[in-house]
């Protein structure tokens, strides 16, 4: 018992973690930095250290800032990305920036608009993130998210360090360089807010239910990819095999879902995507005239690919799938939707026919759960 809660102790008492709680734990020093009236303590020279104050806070908000992209590299070069990391990181790095425009908000230095459009966009995203894990899909972050950061990041400090607030007509600001620039900047980091906010909605159509029908069958589809990637390796670890895939119609996608599995490197070997015939002929070994008389689309195709596969990188299993996703490429007797999975292992070879419907991608989707399904099946 003390060995197992040591070790989890230490997947969350990693160097990348402590920094990552101590950048939360460093936020309310930036807020009192610029708000709290420190200077007075220095008596006569309160007035001096006054002039420095903004300064101050903004050197502590740009050295938490700087926190950010320490803890994820140690994070990854030490190989110690823990769940307690990808939970605090970002939640870290929302509370600073709530906690930074709220106080210039306070200050006078920035209109409540602002801060209510990108605190909104956050808590929008959070929702269809708790949602997407739910049903077991990732939304891969965009560069906009990125940029978004950097610009708030700098419209934040800028702000800091300009006057609180407008003094005098607007044709007098505009002649304090600072103040332009401060503004342009933060407009910019707003409208990437905007525009992130409008990319993840549209990644996240289906979840939100704006894909229609189709739409939440390709959702449930992906979980069940999911699932079905990690009965593979649960399953091949426990016996303590191996396998590895041939792919054509799903280019890789078989693969993908099993390395996308923790553990997935015990098991898997590899995957040969043998789009063309000239690669199912040269890697894998199916016979030129089985594909000049059967086709790439046939039983016997699979079962070579299959055979191929499991030779060339030496596993207990291996599956293969060769069919017609669409919208064309429909041939007599083999219509959108035709597909054959192959599997070989030691003293056996056969091939599934498969007729999966719907478009391009329900079709990769159908092949790829049944292909990981048969590798199951026949461990």
């Amino acid at each position: 018992m003390s060995n197992a809660g040591e070790s989890g102790s230490q997947r969350i008492w990693t160097p990348s973690n402590i920094i990552t709680i101590t950048r939360i734990l460093l936020v309310p020093v930036f807020v009192a930095a610029l708000l709290a009236p420190w200077p007075e303590w220095f008596g006569e020279n309160a007035l001096t250290v006054g002039e420095w104050k903004s300064f101050v806070a903004a050197g502590i908000f740009v050295l938490i800032s700087c926190t950010d992209w320490l803890d994820g590299y140690l994070a990854r070069s030490r190989n110690e990305v823990t769940d307690f990391g990808k939970f605090m990181d970002p939640l870290a790095d929302k509370i600073l920036v709530a906690a930074a425009l709220i106080a210039l908000v306070e200050l006078g230095s920035l209109p409540t608009w602002v801060v209510l459009v990108i605190l909104a966009r956050e808590f929008i995203v959070s929702g269809v993130r708790m949602m997407a894990a739910s049903k077991g899909v990732v939304i891969a972050a965009s560069m906009l998210g990125k940029f978004k950061t950097v610009f708030q990041m700098i419209a934040i400090v800028l702000f800091t360090i300009k006057d609180s607030h407008m003094i005098g007509a607007f044709s007098d600001a505009l002649a304090d360089q600072l103040w332009v620039v401060s503004w342009i900047v933060m407009l910019i980091a707003v409208g990437l807010t905007i525009a992130s906010l409008i990319d993840y909605l549209y990644k996240a159509r289906e979840l939100i239910g704006f894909g229609g029908a189709r739409s939440q069958e390709s959702v449930e589809a992906e979980a069940d990819v999911r699932k079905l990637a990690e009965d593979v390796v649960r399953a091949y670890a426990a016996a303590g095999a191996t396998c590895a895939t041939a792919e054509s119609l799903t280019g890789g996608f078989i693969g993908a879902a099993i390395t996308s599995v923790a553990g997935s490197s015990e098991v898997f070997k590899g995957g040969i995507i043998s789009y063309t015939n000239e690669v199912k002929n040269g890697v894998l070994g199916v016979s030129a005239d089985v594909l000049e008389s059967e086709g790439a689309v046939s039983s016997e195709t699979a079962v070579m690919m299959a055979d191929g596969a499991r030779e060339k990188l030496g596993v207990d299993v291996a599956v293969a799938v060769t069919g017609i996703a669409g919208p064309g490429g429909a041939e007599p007797g083999k219509p959108v939707g035709t597909v054959w999975v192959g599997v070989s292992r030691e003293g056996k070879s056969f091939a599934e026919e498969c007729h999966f419907e719907g478009d391009r991608e329900a079709v990769r989707e159908q092949t790829v759960c049944r292909a990981l399904s048969m590798l199951v099946e026949n461990l």
